[in-house]
């Protein structure tokens, strides 16, 4: 049987007959599904979330929009599983798929929850307090926040295919804003499934969600003053896309989430038989191992003092050489595969980078063959990645350790002398 074409839902159909792209899975490079060769009629799907999407929205209050949301989120926690039986392509176990699955459910509950008992009727908001801009009293100000009556652009990161659409349609339906959501091709089958299941509720009023698998096109193009753009990616990308000759001369608001740095800071009183050097030396591993360290709030760098440098390493090194990869699908896999083979080149390049002025401690290029297998059939064919921990004696001449993201299992030790 082949595997699934995916569809693109613009202005209220689902588009996509003919193959294009074909979707791999993460965890033994199977085939998943293909992408559709057609391409959207953008300004089709723009006119279609301004004169059908805005009005059905604006047809409903914040009250009741919010009770839309709750609903929804209902509807899809009880089919969660079938969104967790794709997910395992994505290289997610179920750990990994929870944040992502359940997550995305939990965001649609929160800001139910906040509309409810934070928004009022109707669709207008005031933002008080009135303020007096006159000696008499004669003249005084305030403000109301009220619908843009734009549609929001979404355009979403491969690595949280249903939390990365969730938590950006949440607040835009809740307040009145139609949706086009991109989610990134690599894994956008667990993305489009989560769609259907959304449409074929009942619960989403016209217009108020399309989906677009595959590129943007001209999309952006189309764009007026009143709609808006959200980014989730590279930091390349968000620089691009910022620029884009429509949104800066129709002043469309951009948002971009995007690469980041993260660290954890050992503090100089804390030594290694305190019980904080376990929990740093747990909470490092965990998220280098969490989705394959595929979060952007992922630890990328653990500053640690110079004095327990080693014994860090070596705690570490330790831990992550227990962790069991492979197919989620097997008992006791802790760990999956990248989300594609294409993550799985860029991570090493980046990886590739960093070794350049820093020790491999554990991981790539260590022993590689030697205590790194991962489980399961077919998983040569995967985009595994071992967990890799580097350590730079030097991160004051090291700008690479600071600039450089591998987004995967990988994170860099290095000292400090002083708090200052």
């Amino acid at each position: 049987m082949p595997p699934p074409l995916l569809q693109s839902l613009i202005a209220g159909r689902w588009l996509g007959a003919e193959p294009g792209a074909l979707l791999h899975s993460a965890i033994d490079g199977s085939a998943v599904a293909h992408t559709h060769a057609e391409r959207p009629d953008f300004a089709e799907a723009v006119d279609h979330a301004h004169r059908v999407g805005v009005p059905a929205l604006l047809a409903l209050d914040f009250q009741q929009r919010a009770a839309r949301l709750r609903a929804l989120a209902a509807y899809l926690t009880e089919r969660k599983e079938a969104l967790y039986a794709l997910s395992r392509h994505t290289g997610a176990t179920r750990a990994d798929g929870w944040i992502d699955i359940e997550g995305g459910a939990g965001t649609l509950f929160a800001y139910a929850a906040f509309g409810a008992g934070e928004l009022p009727s109707g669709n207008v908001v005031h933002e008080g307090p009135v303020l007096p801009l006159g000696k008499q009293g004669g003249f005084a100000g305030t403000h109301i926040l009220v619908p843009r009556r734009g549609v929001a652009v979404h355009i979403n990161a491969f690595n949280f295919p249903v939390w990365g659409l969730l938590e950006k349609f949440a607040p835009s339906f809740l307040a009145g804003m139609p949706c086009i959501a991109k989610p990134a091709t690599a894994t956008s089958y667990l993305t489009e499934a989560a769609v259907r299941l959304m449409h074929d509720s009942g619960l989403l009023p016209a217009g108020s969600l399309q989906l677009v698998i595959g590129g943007t096109g001209d999309l952006l193009d189309r764009l007026t003053e009143s709609d808006v753009v959200t980014f989730t990616g590279s930091a390349d990308t968000a620089a691009r896309l910022r620029v884009h000759p429509n949104l800066v001369a129709r002043s469309v608001p951009f948002n971009a989430e995007a690469d980041s740095l993260n660290c954890a800071i050992l503090a100089p009183d804390v030594g290694p038989d305190d019980e904080e050097f376990e929990l740093f030396v747990k909470e490092v591993a965990r998220e280098m191992t969490v989705k394959a360290g595929q979060k952007c709030t992922a630890i990328r760098r653990a500053i640690v003092p110079r004095r327990h440098l080693d014994a860090v390493a070596a705690r570490l090194a330790a831990r992550l050489a227990k962790v069991v990869a492979g197919d989620p699908a097997l008992e006791g896999v802790r760990m999956g595969a990248l989300a594609s083979h294409a993550q799985q080149a860029d991570v090493a390049a980046r990886v590739a980078q960093l070794a350049a002025g820093c020790e491999v401690v554990h991981g790539a290029g260590v022993g590689l063959g030697a205590g790194w297998a991962p489980q399961g059939e077919g998983v040569e064919r995967g985009a595994f990645f071992a967990p890799t921990l580097l350590r730079c004696a030097d991160p004051h001449a090291n700008a690479t350790v600071h600039d450089v993201e591998a987004f995967g299992p990988v994170s860099t030790l290095m000292p400090y002398d002083e708090v200052d």
